[in-house]
């Protein structure tokens, strides 16, 4: 960028709360403790939500990450930042990596009620994933995932105005399936993609 005079630009920020922590609820010990290497897919996934601002009002995206790879295997969107949105990022990811019943994935987010909730919990544990949480308002426990959305918002919703839900909605599939997993480079990972990192992982 600087041989060729290219500079960054990016938006004021809108930021959201979307940390919504119940003392009343089961909290899991810090299982990663700030490690977020790998050696495979699928040893760790890591989570969170953030919200987009469109005229119409908060579109709240929650997604899974992969650290080995940085490939986002499951995502979800909602106007509201509930259980249900988390939810459906799960399964998404359930369905796309197919887990062996004998695994040993951690998933790590922070405290939110969303990662909370008794139903959310029971379906880690009827997969066998082991539950990791950051300490409490700590973003450097999931510094990965705040890399994620810190990526998101420099390369899209900063630069962005997204007069619908539905166009925010289309652009950030764009995003994520279409440029981040597929051919965003990154310098971690030799410069490849997260799903060419991992395919030359799997051959």
């Amino acid at each position: 960028m600087r041989q060729h005079s290219l500079h960054s630009r990016r938006r004021p920020k809108r930021r959201v709360r979307t940390t919504d922590s119940r003392p009343n609820r089961p909290v899991a010990p810090n299982l990663l403790k700030r490690d977020f290497s790998a050696d495979a897919p699928n040893e760790k996934w890591v989570g969170d939500i953030v919200g987009i601002w469109t005229d119409e009002g908060w579109l709240y995206l929650a997604a899974l990450l992969d650290p080995y790879s940085r490939f986002i295997v499951g995502w979800a969107m909602s106007v509201y930042r509930d259980e249900a949105l988390v939810t459906d990022a799960l399964r998404m990811a359930l369905a796309r990596r197919e887990l062996p019943e004998d695994t040993d994935l951690i998933q790590h987010t922070d405290r939110g009620s969303q990662y909370t909730a008794d139903d959310y919990l029971a379906l880690l544990r009827a997969h066998g994933i082991q539950v990791s949480m950051s300490g409490k308002g700590d973003p450097y426990d999931n510094a990965m995932m705040e890399s994620f959305f810190s990526t998101l918002r420099a390369e899209l919703t900063d630069l962005e105005h997204f007069p619908t839900r539905q166009a925010a909605r289309t652009a950030v599939f764009e995003f994520i399936e279409v440029f981040y997993n597929r051919q965003r480079l990154h310098s971690s990972l030799g410069y490849r993609s997260p799903l060419a990192f991992e395919t030359a992982h799997l051959s």
